[in-house]
């Protein structure tokens, strides 16, 4: 389904995409039958050029999402369409002696208009920093995802999963949770997000994925405790509840399968990324 082909905006790359989205959107389409909500396909474009994003769009895709602030805030500016809704799924990660650009970096994001979500907060810091960068024309808070390291992986980015309540009380996890109710109000806590292990996704299609399941477990954790505690009634969650991002292009419909809100796909889509 993917193409390794040249990106430039050929008829037959054109058709070559689209035909990727139908497939990908059929999978979708299917793998969602049992469930009661309406799950949400991200279309994932990383490197790819922005004219992409527009045939999808011309095709109805309305979600997209990217690893890079950079290129996001770029593609934001030549694919400036209302109903699109961004999602920023990636990490700007921190180094020695550059945290004032980071930090520039991350109020520029915040500038897009049509930015629905961070699906990767993992501290109190940078959700701070988002939520003063919030432009004041902005109608509606930023949909917060935070990220979970399901697979105990070290290079994987996300904090440590929960099993019990005992454990999330003192958790980090739990912590960004409260602190964003209590004290980010252009901030809205939507949900978790993880990316799970490759050796669970490639098993997914055999037996239940492991990641997913953590995920979920770790939900129903949080879910009870923030539910427990009446000050904070409607104030994250979709009705209360936890909107789960897990399942990307290998493992999406395993993903949905296991009750997944949102899912990920780029390579299924736009073909394997160009190297930078």
């Amino acid at each position: 389904m993917a193409s390794t082909t040249s990106d430039k905006a050929t008829p037959e790359r054109r058709a070559e995409l689209l035909q990727n989205l139908t497939e990908t959107k059929n999978c979708f389409a299917e793998a969602s039958k049992s469930l009661s909500h309406v799950p949400i396909l991200v279309a994932v474009s990383k490197t790819k050029p922005a004219w992409m994003t527009r045939a999808c769009y011309e095709e109805g895709q309305r979600d997209f999402g990217e690893n890079s602030d950079i290129d996001l805030v770029n593609k934001a500016k030549k694919v400036n369409l209302d109903s699109l809704r961004w999602h920023f799924i990636g990490v700007m990660k921190k180094t020695e002696g550059d945290d004032f650009r980071r930090q520039a970096r991350m109020r520029e994001l915040t500038t897009v208009s049509n930015l629905h979500a961070i699906q990767s907060l993992t501290s109190i810091e940078d959700a701070d920093i988002y939520n003063s960068a919030i432009p004041a024309d902005r109608k509606t808070p930023l949909n917060m995802l935070l990220q979970v390291n399901t697979s105990g992986e070290v290079q994987k980015s996300g904090l440590q999963y929960v099993d019990t309540e005992t454990e999330a009380v003192d958790s980090p996890l739990f912590k960004l949770a409260c602190h964003i109710i209590e004290h980010c109000p252009k901030l809205h806590f939507q949900g978790l997000m993880t990316i799970g292990s490759q050796a669970e996704s490639l098993a997914s299609s055999e037996r239940p994925n492991q990641d997913f399941e953590t995920l979920k477990k770790t939900r129903d954790v949080l879910e009870g405790m923030l539910r427990s505690n009446s000050a904070f009634n409607g104030r994250w969650g979709d009705n209360e509840k936890l909107l789960l991002s897990m399942g990307m292009t290998a493992d999406f419909e395993a993903g949905l399968r296991a009750g997944s809100h949102i899912v990920r796909v780029g390579t299924g889509i736009f073909g394997a990324r160009r190297m930078k």
